[in-house]
């Protein structure tokens, strides 16, 4: 059966999550009926990784076998026809070897969390962002957030019902990124890892916000990461402000095509 990556968008507030569940709508039942509508013999998808109930992805990767070979392009456009009216979009779709898997073979993943700092309440980019109320110091959060950079015991940073093996994770990036605004200040979290424990992103993000409140300092990030204790850890921020920003991998399946359609370059040319 030929094999297939998708690149999925969704916004996640209508959903419990990415995972399938049987009371509560999920971003992957949702793909998964939708291609029932074009392979009833469909069996699902395996995605590169499960984002909680309201986070967001502009670059989710699954895969899926089906019945009989599609043009990539047509895929995709098949899909987000049966995917109307939900969030969700196929934005790419390739074909891949049969020994491709949407976790397995990823390298790396990466996510964005958006914190906005604004007194007046959200309108446009409510439910897409974390707000608070108060000034926050950028430089103070990136200082903090060097102390978790590298390979550590991120039991701190973890939710208490993680299912993950072991603690031991090795984070590879943690950027803060000041954007300001006319009426606002936005900050940026750009977080990079092979592999994240379940609600670490957002376990770093609140607890580097109490650093940028002034409420910690910098260097309480080292102590609450070697605690190795739940209790050390800040506030878990909400989840509306994190995407799942990207899923790496070698070969790419996607380089060189846009929304699923082969884009002939020079080079292929030549």
């Amino acid at each position: 059966m030929p094999r297939y990556a998708l690149k999925i968008e969704y916004h996640g507030a209508p959903f419990r999550g990415w995972q399938r569940q049987k009371e509560h709508p999920s971003v992957q039942q949702t793909v998964e009926e939708a291609l029932l509508k074009i392979d009833p013999t469909n069996k699902g998808i395996a995605a590169a990784g499960r984002t909680d109930a309201g986070v967001h992805a502009t670059a989710q990767v699954a895969h899926c076998d089906l019945a009989r070979e599609w043009d990539a392009f047509r895929l995709a456009e098949a899909l987000n026809y049966h995917l109307k009216p939900h969030p969700v979009a196929i934005v790419n779709a390739a074909p891949v070897d049969d020994d491709f898997h949407a976790r397995f073979s990823a390298l790396e993943r990466r996510y964005l969390f958006r914190l906005v700092s604004r007194r007046a309440p959200m309108t446009f980019e409510a439910g897409n962002v974390w707000q608070v109320a108060h000034p926050l110091d950028r430089d103070a959060m990136q200082e903090g957030a060097q102390y978790l950079l590298g390979r550590h015991d991120f039991t701190t940073f973890r939710s208490t019902i993680c299912q993950a093996n072991s603690p031991l994770r090795t984070l590879d990036e943690l950027c803060v990124e000041e954007i300001p605004l006319e009426d606002a200040t936005e900050y940026r979290f750009y977080v990079r890892a092979r592999a994240f424990l379940h609600n670490q992103v957002r376990s770093f993000v609140g607890t580097l916000e109490r650093v940028g409140a002034g409420s910690w300092a910098p260097q309480d990030v080292k102590k609450a990461l070697e605690a190795r204790d739940r209790a050390a850890c800040g506030p878990v921020c909400p989840p509306q402000g994190l995407y799942l920003s990207g899923v790496k991998y070698e070969p790419d399946p996607f380089e060189g095509r846009v929304a699923g359609a082969l884009v002939e370059t020079k080079d292929r040319l030549a």
